[in-house]
């Protein structure tokens, strides 16, 4: 066995923000270690933002400019994910932030649940990291270096924030609502998804170094907290159903681990604190967004007078 390179083929899909300043430096570094997973790795680009059709022909990934977006202008994530499947070129497709860099243990992982079962979903928590430049992929230690950067780090990111899916193709047929990628709530409904199905879901959070490269939110109008409380956030949560729809990378049914594969037995526990303790997120949806959201409608008339509102032009078919 030739190291990494022939640890299993993955069909990877993303989306990007524009190739532009420090957001193009570590989409580039995300990319091309996603490349190095495997001589045959797959990679589907989709959306035709600021040099996504350059960085494609560069890499020589599989670029899908044409999308379909909500009325925002946002790409979605039922349609991403259903072309992905279409068009992977291998049986394992996953799903990723374009900013997250994997390690061969990625690919590891990922073989060793596909030993065990023919149907799964895998997801982990990243670690958090600030890089500054394009990372130098021809060092021979560059993957050491990145791991020893994790034990400095300040622990693995919250179990609300996910930021990638690798599962096995057709896991999700046509059953995902228009969600917005890049908003919270909808990684959050995926999973509930993925755990409602009966199929294995396994968390590789203790077995994947998953490294995030820490960012600004100046793609945003609003910044974060366009991101994070937004019209789309709110409309993200309305489509998923409600808090009741939503899980975490804690309450999943199996965990992965240096021994293998082993039941996620604080699942529940997990489960019964996010149903009993009201957590920020909670407390966002039930009392900020009301207040938030009702604010938003009756100024938008004003706003909009005084265009300080921003119309998008519908780009997308409605859900049926």
């Amino acid at each position: 066995m030739d190291d990494a390179k022939t640890i299993g083929m993955i069909t990877f899909f993303t989306t990007a923000k524009p190739f532009l300043g420090h957001n193009g430096i570590i989409q580039r570094n995300a990319l091309k270690s996603w490349m190095l997973l495997d001589r045959d790795v797959d990679i589907i680009l989709f959306g035709d933002d600021g040099g996504a059709a350059e960085i494609a022909q560069e890499l020589g990934l599989r670029h899908e400019p044409l999308v379909e977006r909500n009325e925002f202008g946002t790409i979605r994530v039922d349609y991403m994910f259903a072309q992905a499947q279409v068009l992977a070129r291998h049986d394992v497709v996953c799903y990723s932030n374009c900013d997250i860099i994997f390690l061969p243990d990625f690919a590891e992982a990922i073989q060793r649940i596909k030993s065990v079962h023919p149907k799964f979903l895998a997801t982990g928590r990243r670690w958090n990291m600030d890089i500054g430049g394009p990372i130098d992929f021809s060092t021979v230690n560059w993957q050491d270096e990145l791991k020893r950067k994790t034990v400095r780090a300040k622990g693995q990111q919250s179990r609300w924030f996910i930021d990638y899916f690798a599962f096995t193709r057709e896991f999700f047929r046509n059953d995902i609502p228009p969600l917005a990628v890049g908003r919270i709530y909808w990684d959050n409904w995926l999973l509930w998804k993925a755990c409602a199905s009966g199929a294995p879901v396994v968390d590789v959070s203790r077995a994947v170094v998953a490294v995030h490269q820490n960012h600004d939110y100046k793609h945003h109008p609003q910044g974060r907290q366009g991101v994070y409380g937004g019209e789309e956030a709110e409309r993200n949560l309305r489509l998923a159903g409600g808090w009741d729809h939503l899980r975490t990378i804690s309450e999943v049914e199996l965990a992965m681990g240096r021994k293998g594969l082993r039941s996620n037995r604080k699942r529940y526990w997990h489960s019964m604190k996010r149903a009993t303790r009201p957590s920020t997120q909670f407390l966002l949806y039930r009392i900020w967004n009301p207040v938030w959201f009702a604010a938003l409608k009756v100024t938008r008339p004003l706003r909009t007078m005084l265009g300080l509102r921003t119309e998008v032009v519908r780009r997308s078919r409605d859900y049926e």
